[in-house]
């Protein structure tokens, strides 16, 4: 992590309620309908069907007495995907009044062009858009069994720009939505078995290296009378340091809420889901929702070991949090 990471407290604002739809994440099922206080599945009719793809996208609306905000957390991968999802799930472009890319990643960026450009045009103004300076590094991937490095889509910011987007980079933790909702910067590594993707590389300095994942960050809310909701990307730099790192810079113990991709996918994170678990149930959050990078075989193994915390996500789903939770 950068020595120029703020870990000052956050003057952090205390939301009434908290609304997370996931736009995009890699599963999807038309036949759960079921319904609770805290989340609600899509009814839609044939032939609307709900698209899922190997990404991420979350609309986020928090509301504190008679104030509310909108903003859009990473955009997917495929521009028709995540636009045919807002649609259907009658997302209103104009109510967008900010973005926040977790990391520099395709599977969470390649869908932001096209709705920069609706939201802008909808709005008649450019759209703040949160980044860590480092997602825009150019990245590969250098997996064992290809033989090579393979590259991946880099970020262009001359095309975000373009697009709309008002660039807001920074490397510590920054207030929107009224400072209802805080990103957490880049994020204090302390977990000695959250080592990060040992197959990513970034070029830093003109050379290839292991991709340290500063860039990688989560967003914060802080919910009145129920504690922290912390939702992450693809938690690269692990999500109990992400929440751990949240529960610091907001002073505040009590965590209400875990969602977003736990990057736990694959043989070779196979070795820290249980840590991960054991260390989740130390932090004994009110509910967990693992999404895109978390795996099958790690999001089975939450539903069997917190039973009463998991809740499955599927393309669609509103989660509700606070007043009505």
């Amino acid at each position: 992590m950068s020595e120029k990471t703020n870990l000052d407290k956050l003057n952090i604002r205390e939301a009434d309620r908290l609304e997370i739809t996931v736009l995009m994440d890699n599963y999807t099922d038309m036949l759960l309908t079921e319904r609770t206080d805290v989340y609600r599945r899509p009814q839609l009719p044939l032939p609307n069907i709900l698209l899922a793809e190997h990404g991420l996208s979350c609309l986020i609306k928090v509301r504190a007495g008679d104030e509310e905000h909108t903003v859009l957390l990473d955009a997917a991968v495929t521009p028709a995907c995540l636009l045919n999802n807002a649609k259907l799930m009658r997302v209103e472009p104009g109510s967008i009044e900010a973005v926040v890319l977790s990391h520099g990643h395709p599977d969470h960026f390649l869908g932001l062009f096209e709705f920069l450009k609706l939201v802008s045009k909808e709005r008649n103004e450019e759209v703040p858009l949160y980044l860590h300076p480092d997602a825009f590094l150019e990245r590969r991937l250098n997996i064992p069994a290809i033989g090579h490095p393979a590259p991946i889509p880099k970020l262009d910011e001359e095309a975000l720009e373009r697009a709309g987007a008002l660039l807001l980079k920074s490397e510590k933790a920054m207030p929107l939505a009224g400072s209802l909702i805080h990103t957490t910067g880049e994020v204090e590594r302390t977990i000695p078995f959250e080592k990060g993707f040992p197959w990513a590389e970034a070029k830093i300095g003109g050379d290839w290296v292991y991709d340290p994942f500063n860039d990688d960050q989560g967003l914060v809310v802080k919910l009145k009378g129920k504690g922290l909701v912390v939702i992450s990307g693809c938690a690269h730099a692990g999500i109990i340091n992400t929440v751990e790192h949240a529960k610091k810079i907001t002073g505040t113990e009590k965590v209400h809420a875990v969602l977003g991709g736990f990057h736990l996918t694959g043989q070779v994170f196979d070795p820290i889901i249980q840590p991960t678990i054991d260390k989740m149930k130390c932090i004994n959050p009110d509910y967990v929702v693992p999404m895109h990078c978390t795996g099958w075989k790690a999001i089975n193994r939450f539903a069997e070991e917190l039973p009463d915390q998991f809740l499955l996500n599927t393309v669609g789903t509103t989660y509700v949090f606070g007043e009505d939770s």
